[in-house]
């Protein structure tokens, strides 16, 4: 096991709805008596990158051991990526249902009036934390601290661009991590739990790893790097597979599994072990084609290779150890299950409850499992699964029960499986109404909401005019680059949601030539105006940082050591309306270095006198 060195102390939608609704579980006991909860989601780690499921070419010892001290869950299901099964997870319903349909630009967001998993424990006396990758929306009142967590560190995007000391943010204040994110992710978890012993925790650790980039520490890569990798037993994925990616990942993934081994230790150290209820799974299938037990589609497909995921609970005392429990379940059912074992009260839902509580089968896996339905869409294709059958929308039927990997569809064989299945698809995908990302419907983004004093408005949720490009094609951790007209700009369309003086700050990178450009922030509402602008004094010619350390090609956009100048204030009016940032002034030679690059504009509401 490698050594971490710290500076502290560290040793469906179902057919049964009307039978649970989310509304009438247990009323809440006293606060004092009530288990704390720890849930980890790692991000792109696939149901094959554990050793526990047969993977011949990584350990994990740590997170193996929460099965075999608690209760493993066979058939658990997740979404084909990652926002939407961070919505199911929070909310216990349908990412259809509460408004996620694209993985950016506002898109990942779920609707306000839904209620989460953070409100319900926060109001029953928990002191709620997360801790990682949000991904459900980055201002307030989508913001974590805003959706019932009392804190929040780590970042708010899809994913992230460098995993070293990263530009990170603490309750919406930009701040600097201190050495590998994963690492420090976790210390400050630990950190939490040590914390006012008089309460309970809940402490959801969504974890970014291993998704791309694939930047890992040199302890971590050693093991892996030119390790012969045993592929696949399903040809396809053996085929495809980028062995080069595949021993990052698992790289990535033994340093989660230390992580997790760091969280256990403590929970020990603190003699908190017997009281906690641990959980971890995953948010959708692998990132790519690598080992995963012979399943069928990797992330982003609805078949099983995209959408199993394993998950673990263990409850010493409570729950039985060793125990694999059959039958189906999802994402949308942790919600309801954790409030039932921990006696909290799910409260007033948008709708009902697409989730259920697994209480009963957790603690006797001789009940016989609930037959029901989970279903899941992304991407226009369509899937649903019951206790013995997959069906796509496509028409293919696939016996999992006898064909895991789904390598035959028996659609003309079983022809009432299939009508069955095909009709409640179908009357789900009416009731719900999953949509697909529309390019040019305009997403608003809610500044300056009167509970929360920062605001953070990133370049991946700008628009840009004239020659200005994104810095890469998938906009989360992108910044704004080509800045060579004074013509051009970067627009927010944002809604204020309660007036006021705002100081602004912009994150930037320049070379020295660029010094004495101007930058101009107007805000315009209707025929109203306001401005503010400044002049760049100080040069900031960072390049890439910590590339080193990507292991394979990385498709996301690089990072830099951005630097932070204030544009003074502006007044902004209540209501919606347009920010735009320009440069009046240019300074520098021609070429791709004119200008500045944009990494991120912060608001600061300036106190009332």
């Amino acid at each position: 096991m490698r050594v971490i060195s710290v500076s502290r102390d560290v040793v469906v939608w179902s057919f049964l709805l009307a039978s649970w609704i989310g509304i009438g579980l247990p009323c809440r006991a006293d606060s004092g008596s009530r288990p704390n909860v720890l849930v980890v989601l790692t991000d792109d780690q696939g149901w094959g990158d554990l050793s526990l499921h047969g993977n011949p070419n990584l350990q994990t010892p740590h997170i193996d051991s929460l099965a075999r001290d608690g209760v493993q869950i066979k058939n658990f299901y997740v979404c084909a990526v990652c926002s939407p099964t961070r919505a199911e997870f929070l909310t216990g319903r349908y990412h259809t249902r509460s408004g996620v349909f694209s993985t950016s630009a506002g898109g990942e967001r779920f609707d306000l009036s839904e209620r989460t998993i953070g409100d319900a424990f926060q109001a029953a006396g928990y002191r709620t934390a997360a801790f990682g990758k949000w991904h459900s929306g980055m201002q307030a009142p989508y913001h974590p601290n805003a959706r019932g967590f009392d804190e929040f560190y780590g970042f708010c995007s899809g994913h992230w661009g460098n995993y070293f000391s990263p530009m990170l943010e603490h309750n919406g204040k930009i701040v600097k991590g201190d050495g590998f994110i994963v690492d420090d992710l976790t210390q400050h978890a630990i950190d939490f739990m040590e914390q006012d012993r008089e309460n309970p925790f809940f402490v959801y650790l969504p974890l970014n790893t291993p998704h791309s980039p694939m930047q890992v520490p040199d302890e971590d890569w050693e093991k892996f790097e030119g390790k012969e990798i045993v592929p696949d037993p399903r040809p396809e994925n053996a085929k495809k597979e980028d062995v080069q990616h595949t021993r990052a990942a698992l790289a990535l993934c033994e340093n989660i599994d230390d992580n997790v081994g760091r969280l256990l230790d403590a929970l020990d150290r603190l003699s908190l072990s017997e009281d906690t209820i641990v959980v971890f799974f995953c948010d959708n299938g692998p990132n790519g084609s690598r080992f995963n037990g012979g399943l069928r589609g990797r992330k982003g497909a609805v078949h099983e290779g995209g959408l199993r995921s394993p998950c673990l609970i263990r409850y010493p005392g409570k729950l039985p150890a060793g125990q694999t429990v059959g039958g189906i379940a999802g994402a949308i059912d942790l919600f309801p299950t954790l409030a039932d074992l921990c006696d909290v009260e799910v409260g007033t839902t948008a709708g009902p409850l697409d989730g259920i509580s697994l209480v009963d089968g957790l603690r006797d896996s001789e009940s016989e499992p609930a037959e029901r339905l989970i279903f899941t869409a992304w991407g226009g294709k369509f899937s649903v699964r019951s206790n013995r059958y997959r069906y796509h929308a496509n028409g293919d039927l696939f016996d999992i029960v006898a064909d895991p990997g789904e390598t035959q569809s028996i659609a003309e064989e079983q022809p009432v499986a299939t009508a069955r299945l095909k009709r409640a698809l179908q009357d789900w995908v009416k009731e719900t109404k999953p949509r697909d990302r529309n390019h040019s419907e305009e997403q608003v983004f809610p500044v300056g909401h009167p509970d929360y004093p920062w605001t953070q408005l990133p370049a991946r949720d700008a628009r840009a005019t004239g020659e200005i490009r994104r810095s890469n094609r998938f906009p989360n951790s992108s910044y704004m680059t080509n800045w060579h007209s004074t013509k051009d700009a970067m627009t927010w369309d944002v809604d204020v949601l309660a007036g006021g003086q705002f100081d602004v700050e912009v994150f930037y990178a320049c070379p020295e030539s660029a010094v004495g450009t101007q930058l101009n922030l107007e805000w315009k509402q209707g025929d109203a105006t306001a401005t503010t602008d400044s002049v760049v004094t100080q040069a900031n010619p960072s390049g890439p940082i910590h590339l080193d350390k990507d292991r394979s090609k990385r498709a996301e956009s690089d990072e830099k050591d951005w630097k932070k100048m204030s544009l003074g204030q502006i007044d902004l009016s209540k209501g919606r309306g347009r920010l735009s940032l320009t440069c009046p002034r240019i300074m520098g030679e021609d070429g791709e270095t004119r200008g500045l690059e944009i990494r991120l504009m912060m608001l600061h509401r300036v106190p009332a006198e």
